[in-house]
């Protein structure tokens, strides 16, 4: 009778050996790839008319691929796979679904102008992509340089380009050609911001004074019960904020950059 047999071969006994890898090394994988198949759900949603789901979806998609690097750091199961897996899905979350949600919604009403729109801030978002990845292994960079993004980030630059569907979606404007058109100029708008050498403060180093953690902890509940009981009227006011504060950010750079000059010229001065 044959011996049953043993997907694990014994130490010391030869044969091919399946090396064991703890849950923590998947947890983050796992999300990626869940956050893959809401981009992509989001798209066939899309096609299907069910555009508020397909936002949804799409956001969901931004959100989960924003937090699993995070995740993998926190639980320290980052590996070059993980690495791998992450930069293919930025690509389709961050800049393939929306385009393709938006077009299907507005975008295709202009015409060819609304597809090149869609085009351009996709190949944006890739190119974005790529050069974050190269500035995060530039070790000559000043370190109070690392506090800014160059550029918008690619997560936020999905949550941004999506900000006509917000105002369709409250009736603050009314989709048709004319709309397509401005929408699609915003598009390109923002695949410029993309890949603009615009500082934007990242929030990487801010800290909360101790007297002000729990108002703040108060504040981020408030908007998350803003979020989830009027959730488009609160994503387009916080994407017309998050625009607002992109010149601060860079009149806030420019400011510490002189400050870091000064600095750096005084001990030479004397």
């Amino acid at each position: 009778m044959a011996a049953p047999f043993q997907p694990f071969e014994p130490h010391g006994r030869g044969g091919p050996r399946i090396r064991e890898i703890p849950l923590r090394m998947v947890l983050p994988n796992l999300i990626t790839v869940l956050a893959i198949c809401a981009g992509l759900s989001g798209i066939r949603l899309a096609f299907e008319h069910r555009f508020e789901t397909a936002v949804a979806m799409v956001l969901i998609a931004a959100f989960l691929d924003g937090i699993d690097g995070r995740v993998a750091r926190m639980l320290k199961a980052t590996s070059k796979f993980g690495a791998q897996m992450d930069s293919l899905a930025d690509i389709v979350n961050f800049g393939v679904a929306p385009a393709l949600v938006l077009y299907a919604y507005l975008l295709d009403q202009a015409g060819s102008p609304g597809w090149i729109a869609a085009l351009l801030f996709a190949i944006a978002c890739g190119l974005r992509l790529a050069r974050f990845n190269v500035l995060d292994e530039d070790l000559s960079r000043p370190a109070w340089q690392a506090e800014y993004f160059v550029g918008v980030p690619a997560p936020a630059g999905a949550v941004v380009v999506l900000l006509p569907i917000y105002l369709v979606f409250i009736g603050a404007i009314e989709p048709g050609r004319m709309v397509a058109f401005i929408s699609s100029g915003f598009t390109v708008l923002i695949a410029i911001l993309l890949v603009s050498r615009l500082p934007i403060y990242s929030g990487k180093k801010f800290r909360i004074p101790g007297d002000k953690v729990l108002p703040g902890i108060l504040a981020v509940v408030f908007f998350v019960l803003l979020l989830s009981t009027y959730t488009w009227e609160t994503l387009a006011v916080s994407v017309i904020a998050y625009l607002l504060f992109l010149p601060l950010s860079a009149r806030a750079y420019s400011r510490r950059a002189k400050l870091e000059e000064a600095k750096a010229a005084k001990p030479s001065a004397e």
